[in-house]
């Protein structure tokens, strides 16, 4: 029996996913670790927790299986964390996360110093507080005992598949995050380096996400149970290998995932970005490109709206929504937006409520006004060329057909979800296959392992009215900006 193993490194968990050579999932582990917010807007965790929380996962999974049969394992990591090692390998302080926001004085520097046309010529992308170079001009500003001290600096999943391997490595696609990486050019911008206090010597070297990095550290098989043969693949950002784990590859297909934030991702053969910096333009697991937006509170607004304020968790009151589309306007802009407005003040708006409405009403435009925000970054897109034919949905949206078929209408394409949730473990489980071989390349790999299930066709109809009412949505943002 040959096992493959796909590591999922998230913001508030691990989890161990083992599969067969057919790609089903055998059997998973996970645990948790803390969250520290020391002051607003920071927050940090202690990447040797997520070491030790790797372990035990390796424990509970060798419980009932033999893990000397694990061919390869690869990861899927939270992107734009910051983890500096000194000399000897320690971590010098927490690492500071995706989400921390403390970098507003440098990402402004960036953006309006240095210049949103330099950044874009140097990285593809502008400057928000969630990349990681803010983060290092952060440190160097206000930590600077700290800063003397680096002598690695890496992301996330590479501090594993460092301490795993003992190689110093990372991917195009977790690396096109940073805003320290020449996305055009797979190469680290040299201005960016500069400006930034750094230099090559302390940045891994540059991988594929499918490619083997190195072998298992002899003196990790008992800790691991693993084979000292076990290949360790370098994997990759979580969105790209989601995307690899939805079959999300090739141009004219699009995925669009609905979790707590949100995200639209379109692959692209050749080289494409946003002249405006409104969406990112990354390096995929395939080594070609994607455009990606980002909204920050998806499904994170209709938990709010359903358990904060109807102070509910019956998500069954989806499935009895009118069926007309009211008026009611909802911006979810809960926690700012990143894509495509790139604005951390916004705020939410819900507005052109009367005393006929009902919170059903509310509820479908709180709904609307989540597909509105991604719908948002398909059209920037658009814009830049994206032609999509369908789109593949991911996340836990998709437990309700009537906030895919919402999407689907406002879209005006065909929603298609698939025969697995487990589309990041499945991604990276698809790069460790194809490091053994067993794939020529990840798009093969995907086709073989990932069908559609069900398809939700738009309602062109609605698909108009909706194309009004998302005009009115965008005039209601512009309007309230300042």
């Amino acid at each position: 029996m040959k096992y493959y193993l796909g590591i999922d490194l998230g913001t508030s968990s691990i989890k161990l996913s083992l599969a067969d050579e057919k790609g089903n999932i055998l059997d998973s582990a996970s645990k948790d670790y803390p969250l520290y917010l020391p002051k607003v807007n920071w927050s940090e965790q202690d990447p040797n927790l997520w070491y030790q929380a790797m372990l035990i996962c390796f424990d509970k999974l060798n419980e009932k299986h033999n893990l000397k049969d694990v061919c390869s394992l690869s990861f899927s990591g939270q992107m734009h964390g910051l983890v500096i090692l000194d000399e000897n390998d320690n971590v010098i302080r927490n690492a500071i996360l995706w989400n921390d926001s403390r970098t507003t004085k440098q990402v402004d520097y960036l953006n309006n110093v240095i210049g949103k046309d330099n950044l874009i010529k140097y990285t593809s992308n502008i400057a928000l507080c969630g990349f990681t170079a803010p983060k290092v001009l952060w440190v160097y500003e206000n930590e600077k005992d700290n800063f003397d001290k680096i002598k690695k600096i890496m992301l996330p999943k590479d501090y594993l598949a460092y301490k795993l391997s003992g190689n110093f490595a990372s991917d195009v696609s977790d690396l096109s995050g940073t805003l320290y990486f020449d996305v055009k050019n797979n190469d680290y911008s040299d201005d960016m380096l500069k400006i930034l206090h750094i230099n090559r010597n302390m940045l891994p070297k540059i991988y594929n996400s499918y490619d083997v990095v190195g072998t298992l550290k002899e003196d990790l098989e008992e800790l691991t149970h693993l084979s000292k043969n076990c290949k360790i693949v370098i994997g990759g950002g979580d969105q790209a290998i989601g995307a690899t784990g939805t079959n999300t590859l090739v141009e004219k297909e699009i995925s669009i995932s609905l979790g707590t934030s949100g995200v639209v991702f379109a692959p692209v053969d050749s080289y494409r970005y946003d002249k405006l910096g409104r969406v990112h333009c990354f390096r995929h697991t395939t080594g070609k490109f994607h455009l990606m937006g980002c909204t920050l509170a998806a499904m994170g607004s209709l938990k709010w709206y359903m358990e904060d304020i109807l102070q509910t968790k019956d998500y069954s009151l989806i499935d009895q929504l009118p069926d007309e589309i009211s008026d009611i306007l909802f911006l979810p802009y809960l926690m700012g937006e990143r894509s495509p407005i790139n604005d951390p003040d916004a705020s939410g708006y819900l507005t052109n409520l009367k005393l006929s409405h009902s919170r059903l009403d509310i509820l479908k435009a709180v709904i609307e006004g989540i597909c509105f925000s991604l719908y948002h970054n398909y059209k920037v897109m658009v814009e830049d060329g994206i032609i999509a034919n369908s789109a593949r949905v991911i996340g836990g949206g998709t437990k309700s057909k009537n906030t895919i078929q919402i999407l689907a209408d406002i879209f005006g394409i065909k929603i298609k979800t698939i025969n697995s949730s487990d589309g990041g473990a499945l991604g990276a489980i698809i790069c460790a296959m194809v490091g053994d071989g067993l794939y020529k390349d990840v798009t093969a790999a995907a086709s073989a392992l990932i069908k559609d299930k069900e398809i939700f066709y738009p309602n062109l109809d609605k698909h108009l009215q909706y194309e009004e009412k998302f005009n009115k949505y965008l005039n209601l943002y512009l309007r309230n900006k300042n």
